[in-house]
């Protein structure tokens, strides 16, 4: 099974990701770990990539495109989850086609829809627990409220991201996620269209709900 993902900061998307991922055993891949891996690494991707990254560029699809390729092949035998790409209508277009070359199945594309102000509030609750980043603590969601500064999960200690509580920082990046025309909803769109057409499949859910709820409603659409 292979499935795109898409979801504002905020949304839980990670979250999500992450228990789909351990039910049916796919490889999570996101966009931000295939740079690191690739440079890291030193493939020739990673250096091509590199060299623009050093030029304070954004590394050209054609790059961005084989290197997300190469990273699903490797790692996406059983399956894959992708997560952070595409960013904008021509990045969805060019994934497609690239996908069609390679002859390999996009079979779900999950959007989960939130309301921006809800999103930025939530980004700006999130507390980040020092054992496991996936469990979920946000002072602004009752569901899910620490016990003060420790995780209610394990007990672990909390920390809020830097990057969190910059609001302007926040706004830019969902100024791209929100943009219809050409963002990230644009690409997200151009699925849509798709799977109209019977070439996948959309499911949409409701990320106001509590994990649970979208967990079970996502689930039972993936089965």
């Amino acid at each position: 099974m292979n499935i795109l993902t898409f979801g504002p900061n905020g949304s839980g998307k990670g979250t999500q990701g992450s228990l789909v991922k351990k039910k049916y055993n796919l490889a999570h891949i996101e966009s931000g770990a295939i740079f690191r891996e690739h440079i890291g690494g030193g493939t020739e991707l990673g250096m091509k990539a590199k060299a623009f990254i050093d030029k304070g560029e954004l590394v050209p699809d054609d790059i961005t495109i084989p290197m997300i390729l190469a990273t699903l092949k490797a790692k996406g035998a059983n399956g894959w989850l992708l997560d952070g790409f595409p960013r904008n209508m021509v990045q969805a277009e060019k994934l497609w086609e690239a996908l069609q070359k390679e002859g390999m199945k996009l079979d779900y594309v999950i959007e989960i829809l939130l309301p921006r102000e809800i999103a930025k509030n939530r980004i700006m609750g999130r507390r980040l627990c020092a054992n496991d980043p996936n469990h979920p603590n946000n002072i602004f969601i009752d569901a899910i409220k620490p016990n003060g500064d420790v995780c209610r999960v394990c007990g672990g200690a909390l920390t809020a991201r830097s990057d969190d509580q910059d609001e302007g920082a926040i706004g830019k990046r969902h100024d791209i996620y929100y943009d219809t025309t050409t963002g990230t909803l644009a690409a997200a769109y151009f699925y849509k269209d798709l799977a109209a057409k019977g070439q996948t499949k959309y499911i949409e859910l409701n990320g106001e709900g509590s994990i649970d709820s979208i967990k079970e409603t996502l689930l039972a659409q993936l089965d």
